[in-house]
């Protein structure tokens, strides 16, 4: 099938580029629909918390009543909910499972991104060694199969190790597709290319909210909310069939630059190296100690991991909180727009407002914006907790918006700040660090959420966190260097191939980085 794909010519390219990105959105999608479906699938696997509850069909917003809502809400224990009956002795409410409780937040959380951010590591070390499609291919197919399994469970410790072997298969994807892209494209086309990339997280997120909410709604031959991850699965098994058909290992590229000296110098123009080999490995001759425990990179990194947790805890709670807080209210599609559109639109303003300050006002100026966004983001995220129905979306749109700037100035800012000779250990670090914190502190949301209530929780672990990670990033300004950077070519990371990136020294710069993909 290859031989047919390459006739088509300039058109390869875009066809790889399509490929990953759709496979990229898969997993995604799988990854983060548990958050969307865990109700329905708590009460067929049987995990997480009981309580009292409207019955489902009396909890259509056309029929809803508030006041037998609250009735049932209010209702202690099993008995006192089963004894709520009509006029005419038929009951209202019923004493089930709602989806959420310590097994759902672990299995959202830590079941997944404690196996994810370590299996990503060896992933990002082996693509400097073996073939990336073929690993890319196993991968995908190793994601897919979890994915679809995930709809075949029957037991909660089912849905634990598959989420597992979700993580495995998806730790993958971002490091292989990112040297793959980078080889297969230009350095001018670089930045595009890995944005359209990178919009797969977006994309997967955003369509996991319509995809598991109104499919399972529609309870396909009576398989309710296994359908999605059958479709699910079954695109990513398709993805990966095309891959390890279609798809052939590109050149490896070096792109040779002169080191900034300690003057900061204007580097010498970028020149490409064809490769058919791996890079040679040269001896580091920066401490790596000495570069992670510079209180600039301490900082950012404390800062990064507590935007992280915000985002995550909206991630994970984002469809089961608005049910729960607005029954009757079908908010499905605006959990799309929102973090379907306005983020991606999010990532490109940050990046270019960040771009465009730095080339005047030096580095220090792009960590003003990341803290400075998030800021601006923080009331906005409170009124998405506090406010009503239309409100709270408004004031959501806003504050993904300004938030989800973060992540593209967060990386630039780290590659900006470290010697190019230990740049990919300080990523790997950084992310593992980043990822753990982040994806496992979530968990605290449901002790809080029961001593108190879900706003309370939310506005200390998602709100609170956004405003927290602001006054650390303005932190991390008084760290930073005061001179301007002059080299403007190496401030993203927008195509940077797996042990690609080289200097005077030889050095790998950012070799096997694990990948970028939990970021919002």
């Amino acid at each position: 099938m290859h031989s047919y794909i390459k006739k088509l010519g300039f058109l390869y390219k875009t066809y790889v580029l399509t490929i990953l990105t759709l496979g990229y959105l898969t997993s995604e999608m799988g990854h983060f629909l548990i958050g969307v479906t865990s109700k329905a699938t708590a009460r067929d696997v049987h995990y997480g918390d009981i309580k009292c509850q409207l019955l489902e069909h009396l909890a259509d917003s056309n029929v809803f009543n508030y006041t037998l809502h609250e009735r049932c809400d209010t209702s202690p224990d099993q008995r006192s909910c089963e004894l709520l009956v009509l006029e005419d002795g038929s009951p209202f409410c019923e004493w089930n499972y709602n989806g959420l409780g310590f097994q759902y937040q672990l299995l959202a959380g830590p079941a997944f991104i404690a196996v994810y951010s370590i299996v990503g590591v060896f992933f990002g070390m082996a693509a400097d060694k073996f073939n990336r499609v073929r690993l890319l291919s196993l991968c995908t197919l190793v994601s897919a199969a979890a994915i679809g399994l995930i709809g075949m469970a029957t037991s909660y410790w089912h849905l634990i190790l598959l989420r597992i072997m979700l993580a495995v298969g998806e730790a993958g994807t971002n490091p292989l597709s990112t040297g793959i892209l980078s080889d297969l494209f230009s350095e001018e086309k670089r930045g595009l290319v890995m944005a359209i990339f990178n919009w797969g997280i977006y994309a997967g997120i955003g369509l996991a909210f319509p995809v598991g909410r109104y499919v399972t709604e529609m309870n396909v031959g009576g398989l309710g909310w296994r359908v999605p991850y059958y479709v699910s699965g079954m695109i990513g098994l398709i993805v990966a069939a095309l891959a390890i058909t279609t798809m052939t290992e590109p050149k490896r590229t070096a792109i040779s630059e002169e080191a900034d000296n300690d003057n900061n110098e204007v580097s010498k123009p970028r020149t490409v190296v064809q490769t058919p080999t791996t890079p040679t490995e040269s001896s580091e001759k920066t401490s790596i100690w000495k570069v992670l425990f510079q209180p600039k990179i301490l900082i950012l990194c404390i800062a990064a991991s507590i935007r992280h947790t915000g985002g995550f805890c909206f991630a994970y709670n984002a469809d089961l909180f608005y049910r729960d807080i607005f029954p009757g209210y079908d908010l499905g599609w605006s959990l799309f727009v929102v973090t379907f559109l306005v983020g991606s639109v999010g990532v490109v303003i940050g990046g270019v407002t960040s771009d465009s300050i730095v080339k005047k006002y030096g580095i220090r100026s792009r960590v003003a914006v990341l803290a400075i966004s998030q800021l601006i983001a923080t009331p906005f995220a409170y009124g998405s907790i506090y406010l009503g129905p239309t409100g709270a979306m408004v004031t959501l749109a806003i504050s993904y918006l300004f938030a989800e700037m973060w992540f593209g100035i967060l990386f630039a800012i780290l590659v900006e700040s470290v010697p190019m000779s230990v740049r990919s250990t300080t990523v790997g670090a950084f992310l593992f660090w980043m990822n753990n914190f982040g994806g496992n502190v979530p968990m605290f949301v449901e002790p809080v959420r029961k001593a108190y209530d879900y706003k309370t929780a939310l506005a200390i672990f998602y709100a609170g966190f956004y405003l927290l990670s602001s006054l650390m990033f303005g932190m991390t300004v008084l760290f930073m260097g005061k001179k301007k950077s002059k080299n403007t070519n190496v401030h993203t990371l927008a195509g940077i191939e797996n042990g690609g990136f080289k200097n005077s020294e030889s050095d790998n710069g950012l070799k096997g980085f694990p990948s970028l993909e939990n970021h919002l």
